[in-house]
């Protein structure tokens, strides 16, 4: 047996041999490349393995290696979206948490020259019962906002749990919305988040009809396209995506958050009165596992290379997928996996114990599709990884 060799469960719970293709990755690209591309990745959190928690209950970070893969990200030209669904935000990671993560990872930011963040500003510190009416719901915007602000950050104002239980017709949606808009410092970033990542945001912008939704949203943007960047939908619909686009006021951007066709999105399709119509940036929870892969193909599409784009993110996409493959909330559980694979952090463990959230043999498959994609960084070591997890769950690899 060879250190690159292992058995590996299938789908049917039978052990089948696999060899790892033993290729160290790929690079990304140099620091300080320029992209024609605005890429955010959203970032995830380290536990603190060794902290005396109940994990359930209580949030404990390793700091020091959260902020250094933050560091990492920046080193390849991505930027880091702060504090979101992919940082466990409302999932395990509280507000107050999540602002001394937004404060530690802005301070990060000033010793790197261009990097980018954009923190997630929500509600999620409101609990049920005191979220009653839409003036609770702007109240606690407003709280957030105000917090994040105050240390120098630029928003991503994030769907709304409280919101969408509360609100009562897409009339609700635009007070609250106009009023968090006209107070922002700078232009923000809007999130609508699909209810496949989060059942609580079913029939976000008042309505469970996507097209009607959108056009609340997009007359929000319209009403007050100066306080707009862009906004990221993560519908897993890229024709939805694509109309939307094409209906943006000039200058605002559609930052895709398709984690299955981000591809196809990033590269555009070239229709449009403005450039802003043709083509996505991108704000992707995917940009964390595959962080090389998407840095090393942005370099290429900036450099007009738009066969070597393709080539790179072709195979990511099947790794992805799995990933985010239903239930699809239990994403993280993926990203975390990689990270701890690839020698990021020391453990694989999460906030909240989310990393019981997939099954072995999800595991294993993320694995195969890890190395067909070229994202395996250290084979001895991933192997090593992947065997200890085997064992762990009773399996003689």
């Amino acid at each position: 047996m060879t250190l690159l060799r292992l058995n590996l469960p299938a789908s049917d719970g039978t052990l089948k041999p696999y060899e790892l293709r033993g290729t160290a990755g790929i690079t990304p690209a140099k620091p300080g490349t320029k992209f024609n591309r605005i890429a955010f990745s959203a970032a995830h959190v380290v536990a603190d393995a060794r902290a005396s928690v109940d994990p359930w209950l209580d949030c404990a970070i390793d700091w020091d290696t959260t902020i250094a893969y933050r560091q990492r990200l920046w080193g390849m030209g991505l930027g880091v979206a702060e504090a979101m669904d992919t940082a466990q935000r409302g999932m395990g990671l509280d507000w107050p948490t999540s602002l001394e993560l937004i404060r530690r990872s802005l301070e990060a930011a000033r010793d790197v020259p261009g990097a980018l963040v954009a923190s997630g500003c929500g509600t999620d510190h409101l609990s049920p019962d005191a979220a009653k009416t839409v003036d609770d719901v702007i109240r606690a915007y407003e709280e957030q906002m105000a917090a994040i602000e105050q240390l120098g950050g630029r928003l991503i104002v994030m769907a709304s749990r409280a919101l969408a239980r509360v609100a009562k017709s897409p009339a609700d949606y635009e007070r609250v919305y106009a009023r968090v808009l006209s107070q922002a410092r700078q232009p923000v970033i809007l999130h609508w988040l699909g209810d496949m990542f989060d059942p609580a945001l079913s029939g976000y912008w008042g309505s469970a009809n996507v097209d009607a939704a959108m056009d609340t949203a997009l007359g929000i943007i319209a009403a007050h396209a100066g306080k707009v960047d862009g906004i990221k939908i993560s519908l897993l619909d890229k024709d939805k995506e694509i109309a939307m686009r094409r209906r943006l006021p000039a200058g605002v951007r559609m930052y895709t958050g398709d984690d299955f066709n981000y591809a196809e999105l990033i590269a555009g399709d070239g229709v449009g009165e403005v450039d802003t119509h043709r083509q996505s940036d991108a704000l992707l929870g995917i940009f964390d596992a595959i962080a090389p892969a998407a840095s090393a193909a942005l370099a290429a599409l900036a450099a007009g290379d738009d066969a070597r784009f393709h080539a790179l993110l072709a195979p990511t996409v099947p790794l992805s997928r799995h990933i985010f493959k239903a239930p699809t909330r239990f994403y993280k559980t993926g990203v975390v996996f990689m990270a701890w694979l690839n020698g990021h952090q020391p453990h694989f463990v999460m906030v909240g114990g989310q990393q019981s959230t997939r099954s072995l043999a999800h595991f294993a498959e993320l694995f195969r599709l890890a190395d067909a994609a070229g994202l395996i960084e250290h084979p001895e070591l991933a192997t090593h990884r992947m065997r200890a997890l085997l064992t762990l769950h009773g399996v003689d690899a």
